[in-house]
């Protein structure tokens, strides 16, 4: 198969000097995860919402003292862009996709023909047949966050442990909710005094050790992993199909989900999907 035949087209574009607010807000409209940026009708890079992520959450006071309105894309763009072409085959996409650790390639042709995600492999695959199990591919590393958690511990637990999603827990061990890239780099996280809004925690306390537990109000405190997280979870279980896997990744237009096996047992992501394709293949 080849890439025409899975790529997406139009392709979304922006230019270098528009700032990251407006690539922020044109992701958000379109539900998509890149932009080609374009300079005189030329790809001359690519920025993701992991770009906004990582890069909007340094400690860097370039960060601290410009708004995101003031701040061009060219500043947080990728420039080694990876491009492909439209006779090109998946699996050579696929490779460089994994080589590379990136979600997506521009297709040039005569101009910008289109782009080619982890997306639309992973669907091109949901219509297929596999035996496959989710059980058979999923990563049983998971990194895991309590709801109150902050939103720095959240990132630094991310950066620490190389992954681009955390389950976020309940006290009693049951995960309630995720949080990717796209959570973080579109939330509002600071108000407009450019501060992190802040709200009161109740948390479960006792009198004594042998006391009853009670609610009491504590400090306030920036906003947690509860606030920016997305819920309800969605989640498969380990011994279901990787085909109803990723119409599920489709479906709902996230990246991974955790596994489920009488409690939290790991997790799959399209880049776990497109690996298997990948290794079939070689």
């Amino acid at each position: 198969m080849k890439v025409k035949d899975v790529m997406s087209s139009p392709v979304h574009v922006i230019a270098p000097e528009e700032t990251i607010a407006h690539a922020r807000r044109l992701m958000l409209k379109h539900r998509i995860s890149r932009l080609v940026v374009v300079d005189d009708e030329k790809p001359i890079g690519i920025v993701t919402k992991s770009d906004l992520m990582w890069k909007l959450r340094q400690a860097g006071p370039m960060w601290r003292r410009r708004p995101i309105d003031h701040i061009p894309v060219r500043v947080v763009m990728s420039e080694n862009l990876i491009i492909t072409y439209p006779d090109a085959l998946l699996e050579e996409v696929e490779e460089l996709m994994l080589e590379n650790n990136i979600g997506g390639l521009p297709v040039m042709d005569v101009g910008l023909a289109g782009i080619i995600s982890k997306f639309d492999i992973v669907r091109q695959f949901s219509g297929t047949k596999s035996e496959i199990k989710v059980g058979d591919i999923m990563s049983d590393f998971v990194v895991t966050v309590h709801r109150h958690h902050s939103i720095n511990h959240v990132i630094e637990e991310m950066q620490k442990n190389d992954v681009h999603r955390v389950i976020v827990m309940e006290d009693d061990d049951t995960p309630v909710g995720l949080i990717t890239p796209s959570n973080l780099a579109f939330t509002e996280l600071e108000d407009e005094r450019g501060e992190m809004p802040e709200k009161g925690i109740k948390m479960a306390r006792k009198d004594s050790p042998a006391g009853r537990k009670r609610f009491r109000d504590i400090e306030k405190k920036g906003l947690v992993a509860e606030d920016i997280m997305s819920s309800p979870l969605v989640a498969v279980s380990k011994d279901e199909l990787v085909t109803n896997a990723a119409k599920m990744l489709i479906e709902h237009k996230i990246e991974g989900m955790p596994v489920t096996d009488e409690g939290l047992a790991g997790i799959i992501t399209k880049t776990d999907i497109i690996r298997i394709l990948y290794g079939g293949k070689q």
